[in-house]
């Protein structure tokens, strides 16, 4: 993960677009990437959105947006100086605590 930021960050300031890699910016085009996976799926039943990778050209269209996604997301992260992992590792502690196990044991739906 540290490798692709650093490659990020220097593939950005060899073509001098820094100026434009702010959080504003950064957090709109994370936005837009997420939309664009969003569309691939926009029409499909729960069973086509299954099988998505069953078909090569829309499994390279989510690639590629998975990609821009965590570009984008890496860009951002690097601009602010937040390590991704070290926030997803604490937002999961704060929800094991906020959503604990129930004594029923544990459900099968997500509350996200």
């Amino acid at each position: 993960m540290t490798e692709l930021r650093r490659r990020l960050v220097e593939f950005a300031r060899a073509r001098g677009w820094q100026p434009y890699h702010t959080p504003k910016n950064l957090a709109a085009a994370l936005s837009v990437e997420a939309s664009e996976l969003v569309e691939i799926f926009q029409w499909l039943t729960p069973e086509e959105s299954a099988r998505v990778m069953d078909d090569p050209d829309r499994a390279h269209r989510v690639r590629d947006e998975v990609a821009d996604v965590l570009a984008y997301l890496l860009q951002f992260c690097a601009v602010l100086d937040i390590d991704p992992l070290t926030a997803l590792a604490a937002k999961i502690d704060r929800n094991e605590k906020r959503f604990p196990v129930p004594e029923a044991g544990p459900v099968t739906d997500s509350p996200t």
